[in-house]
């Protein structure tokens, strides 16, 4: 077996998660989270289209973490993020996770927002 460095670009992949929490480039984010290309911070939930919104040409997917579970994503969120041209995939914060780190390192232009576990 061959092992090779992954080398991440700008962006922090997701190191670690718990209950309630996200390690990002070493530092810990209490409670939901964006990763994107303007850095990492919290994010208020489904409702904080903004932010998301704002992310509009520099990426080619949004990844959204729904905690613990698959969830479909509220009607609204999901028709504003098609209007702006931003590619969506909804899945367990988990696997998100697991998704954004493995296309991150391959330099993909994406982001992620997360909902805890």
């Amino acid at each position: 077996m061959r092992l090779n460095e992954i080398v991440f670009t700008d962006a922090k992949p997701v190191e670690g998660y718990g209950p309630g929490f996200f390690r990002i480039g070493g530092q810990v984010i209490n409670g939901a989270m964006l990763v994107g290309p303007e850095g990492t911070g919290p994010w208020g939930g489904f409702e904080d289209i903004e932010p998301l919104l704002a992310m509009a040409g520099a990426v080619d997917v949004l990844f959204v973490g729904t905690g613990a579970d698959v969830a479909h994503l509220p009607d609204d969120l999901q028709r504003a993020l098609d209007a702006a041209g931003i590619g969506v995939e909804a899945m367990a914060s988990p696997a998100a996770c697991r998704t954004y780190n493995v296309l991150l390192s391959e330099g993909r232009r994406i982001a992620l927002a997360l909902l805890p576990v």
